[in-house]
């Protein structure tokens, strides 16, 4: 393993927000989009952010990243 288990942690959790904020708007249709307007709300709030799905999304993205990086740091250090 090319770095430590506290450095593979951290590595990988800065990972995974990055690629949480870039999963995050894929497939988010607005209130007014949707023409559902809830009163008393932002008309550009998503009407089903699906939450879930994209932090699992994003799970496996970053562990994929992460594994390519892991991959890459092998492979340069050897």
């Amino acid at each position: 393993m090319p770095f430590s288990t506290p450095l593979s942690i951290a590595i990988f959790f800065v990972t995974w927000f990055v690629v949480l904020f870039a999963v995050l708007p894929f497939g988010v249709t607005s209130q007014s989009e949707a023409g559902e307007i809830v009163e008393g709300t932002d008309p550009g709030a998503p009407v089903a952010p699906r939450l879930l799905a994209k932090a699992l999304w994003t799970t496996v993205i970053a562990a994929a990243a992460f594994a390519a990086l892991v991959v890459f740091a092998h492979f340069v250090n050897a």
